[in-house]
């Protein structure tokens, strides 16, 4: 895939190298993006975990991106589209809420995204990654980072090195690179794990994604393809690894009870995996000349997918910007002081909406259930605000214009009336 099978051709800057640390999703997509806008680019690190059972939901904007990119075809036949998505309270507690659905024709969309498998994922965009004539991929991870006034210097753990004017910190939430440039953060452990499988199921989903929301968190069931699901149950953690040692037909049946049979009987696949739950926010997106992206930029529990979206959206606004600073300096304060703050307002408002539905979930105080609860109710029962709400989902900002465009419209037609 060399630069000019995708667009206008672009010639590859051999002078103007970008680094990217980190070869998860993040890392694949900015090495990715950064040689299709005509950056020599590095990337540093190994090939992903082949046996990663965890599942992708990505929404239409981050997909349009990765068209862009050149890789969405490859992924859309082992995709299954997101078309409604439905939240239901699953507490026990007095004060409960109503069920809230959302359907994408409400506005206007076909669907809300796509659902894949990660190790499909991977595997597209690591192939993707070897034919690009703009990258050079050396499998081995960063040992330690210099960073001086016009360039950092990345010392890998083969022997060789890497200099470059920027580098691209989409080495995880522990990021070396983020701790090398001097970048502290805010981390908080959650008393929550995310137990992960995938499992067969004999009613049609539909393509409907269903958040169940419980006294331990969400459990978010998300279409495959076929009658097949991907889950996300979030869990004490002594309670997910008590749930994961269950033999395949007893964990089949906690998972059926607890969707109450929504989709019929349920049959758990091979491959449970445990994550702990914790939140990360850096003090800032970029500085000495790293720009964080990914989890190296934000960590929150996995409500309404929106991790990897806010990801793919960092990687969008640090190639534009990077993009600017082409003929100048793409590590320069400037151009890293104008990253962050594009990033800032839609980093915080998402962390922010996700730990205080989180906090929520897990408080037994009766203001917060009757809050949430008031919440949902409104946004249930008033389309506009759920359309607003569910635009705003999709991409930043797009709820406002939209509500800016209705106002505009009738003022349109009047004038027009008149002439």
């Amino acid at each position: 895939m060399a630069p000019e099978q995708h667009g206008q051709p672009m010639s590859v800057d051999t002078t103007n190298h970008v680094v990217v640390a980190g070869t998860g999703p993040v890392g694949l997509i900015s090495a990715l993006a950064f040689a299709e806008a005509g950056f020599g680019v590095v990337l540093a690190g190994p090939s992903a975990r082949a046996d990663d059972g965890r599942t992708t939901a990505l929404m239409v904007p981050a997909l349009k991106f990765l068209a862009k990119l050149g890789v969405l075809d490859s992924l859309e036949p082992e995709a299954a589209p997101l078309k409604v998505m439905r939240i239901i309270d699953g507490t026990s507690r007095l004060i409960r809420s109503p069920i809230v659905t959302f359907r994408a024709g409400e506005i206007g969309e076909d669907h809300f995204g796509l659902n894949f498998q990660n190790r499909v994922f991977n595997a597209v965009l690591e192939k993707a990654v070897e034919a690009h004539a703009g990258i050079e991929w050396r499998r081995a991870m960063v040992d330690s980072w210099t960073l001086e006034p016009n360039k950092v210097n990345a010392a890998l753990s083969d022997g060789t090195s890497v200099e470059a004017p920027l580098a691209v910190a989409a080495d995880g939430r522990n990021s070396p690179a983020r701790q090398a440039a001097g970048i502290s953060a805010s981390v908080r452990s959650l008393p929550q794990a995310a137990l992960v499988l995938n499992f067969a199921h004999s009613r049609d989903h539909a393509f409907t994604s269903t958040e169940f929301h419980t006294e331990t968190g969400p459990f978010t069931q998300v279409p495959l393809p076929g009658r097949r699901s991907s889950l996300v149950w979030v869990l004490r953690p002594e309670m997910a690894k008590d749930f994961a040692s269950l033999d395949d037909a007893a964990l089949s049946l906690r998972v059926e009870q607890q969707m109450q049979s929504m989709l019929g009987r349920v049959t758990v696949e091979g491959g449970r995996q445990i994550y702990p739950l914790s939140t990360l926010l850096p003090q800032r997106f970029a500085q000495n000349r790293v720009a964080l992206v990914g989890e190296a930029a934000h960590v929150f529990p996995p409500i309404g997918a929106q991790g990897l979206n806010l990801g793919i959206r960092d990687v969008d606004q640090l190639v534009e910007i990077a993009s600017k600073y082409r003929d100048d300096d793409t590590g320069a304060v400037l151009a890293l002081a104008a990253y962050d703050s594009a990033r800032r307002p839609d980093i915080l408002a998402r962390t922010s909406a996700v730990n205080l539905l989180n906090t929520s979930l897990l408080s037994d105080m009766l203001p917060a259930q009757l809050a949430r609860s008031a919440g949902l109710n409104v946004l249930g029962g008033f389309s506009p605000l759920r359309a607003f709400f569910m635009r705003e989902g999709l991409r930043p900002g797009s709820g406002f214009s939209s509500i800016a465009s209705g106002l505009r419209s009738p003022r349109s037609q009047r004038d027009a009336s008149t002439d």
